[in-house]
């Protein structure tokens, strides 16, 4: 099976390096998003996100003719779906993306074609997808209804990438291809097969959409434990960073490091749609979501202890009087990416603090919109340098070079063992 053309609807942090991958193997690639800025900014051969080396692949992809974005879907022989996933206020999946833009495809969908659901989705997403396409599609078949016969074929084959590593990891990971026939699984395979280096390992939708769950669930679990380890080891006056370093000196302990909460879209969200479909039965994987979340909540109280000594150093100034520096927002160190990060939530919460709030992130050039609204200053890290309390949330590469500096400070609360 040969697909000359591939269109990657959402054209964000996973969309956009697998429509540039695909189209540095000289496929043609349509890429689709509902942002006007970014479809214009890929079309010029430039990014809109942080990502190292897709500026480069981009620009060849473009230049060369491979690959275009758009606004609205067009014609082509596979649809990759990577729109956004995220929960409600209630911790259920919010479903509406991928439901808008099956809707969106459906017009320009022909026998033969190929769709699969990249983006991480509670068990029966696939499933749900397949029934809106054969609603807006009533002259096709779908394998729901007409299994290996069906016009259409439709998979789940979940990312599994790590930001900062994304080009690379596109290709030599492993990919689940859970299709939802056996011939569904066969054309994922023929086109995954077209980058990845990797093993194509087949299973069914439901299970591959919860192999992508599991996967990050595992990892919420392992970090809420380190979390957990880092209050415990506060209360009792003991150095977490060198206790973890020495348990993990044991031939079968590998303890995570601690950190300011969880976040992102995957780790952050993914849990809970395991929570949500199973309430009952997911208690270690919702007590690690709550671990993890009251995290940032802890290393706040440890903010407001500073200022504490810093006013008893000072009696005669106020809350208002006080610099506090933040160090990072983005949910993981080397990326620009905010989404779920419990760093910007902390920043956010210390300026509405009073006190006089500057934040050094190294990969953004703008404030989010309630930190400019509070007035918070985007600074270099000398400047911050200055306040008299900072505070590092995230271990950037940036940070890490002013480690002597930075533990010259009188007043710093690491809360990524940073200094440690």
């Amino acid at each position: 099976m040969k697909f000359n053309t591939l269109s990657v609807v959402g054209l964000g942090y996973i969309g956009l390096p697998t429509a540039a991958v695909f189209a540095s193997r000289k496929m043609k690639v349509i890429g689709v998003d509902v942002s006007e800025k970014a479809v214009n900014t890929i079309n010029r051969g430039e990014i809109h996100i942080v990502e190292p080396d897709l500026d480069l692949v981009v620009h060849a992809a473009v230049t060369e003719g491979y690959l275009h974005a758009t606004l609205k879907p067009e014609p082509a022989d596979a649809f990759i779906m990577a729109v956004p996933t995220p929960f409600k206020e209630n911790y259920e999946a919010d479903l509406s993306y991928i439901e808008k833009a099956s809707k969106a495809i459906a017009p320009v969908l022909k026998k033969g074609n190929l769709v699969i659901l990249e983006s991480t989705s509670p068990v029966g997403a696939t499933e749900s997808m397949a029934k809106w396409l054969q609603e807006a599609r009533p002259d096709l078949t779908f394998p729901q209804t007409h299994g290996d016969k069906s016009d259409i074929r439709i998979a789940h084959c979940p990312e599994r990438v790590l930001p900062g590593h994304v080009l690379r990891e596109l290709v030599e990971n492993d990919r689940v291809i859970g299709g939802m026939s056996a011939a569904c699984s066969e054309a994922a395979i023929a086109l995954y097969k077209t980058v990845v280096k990797g093993e194509c390992v087949v299973t069914n939708a439901r299970t591959a959409e919860m192999a992508k769950l599991t996967e990050n669930s595992f990892r919420d679990v392992n970090i809420a434990f380190a979390n957990e380890l880092s209050v415990i080891c506060d209360k009792l006056d003991i150095n977490v960073w060198e206790l973890i370093a020495l348990a993990n000196r044991h031939p079968r302990v590998n303890i995570l490091q601690p950190g300011a909460g969880v976040g992102g879209h995957c780790i952050a969200v993914d849990p809970w749609f395991i929570v949500a479909s199973a309430p009952e039965q997911a208690r270690l994987i919702r007590t690690a979501r709550e671990v993890n979340d009251d995290k940032p909540e802890w290393v706040l109280e440890k903010v407001r202890e500073k200022l504490d000594e810093w006013h008893k150093a000072n009696p005669n100034l106020g809350r208002a009087d006080a610099r506090v520096a933040i160090l990072g927002v983005a949910f993981k160190p080397d990326i620009d990416d905010l989404r779920e990060s419990p760093a910007l939530g902390i920043a956010e919460k210390i300026s509405d603090m009073g006190c006089k709030t500057v934040l050094v992130e190294p990969n953004i050039d703008e404030l989010p919109e309630k930190l400019a609204k509070a007035n918070v200053s985007l600074v270099e890290i000398e400047r911050a340098l200055k306040a008299d309390v900072v505070c590092i949330l995230v271990k950037h590469t940036p940070f890490i070079k002013m480690k002597d500096e930075l533990a010259s400070h009188e007043s710093v609360l690491d809360a990524v063992g940073l200094l440690a």
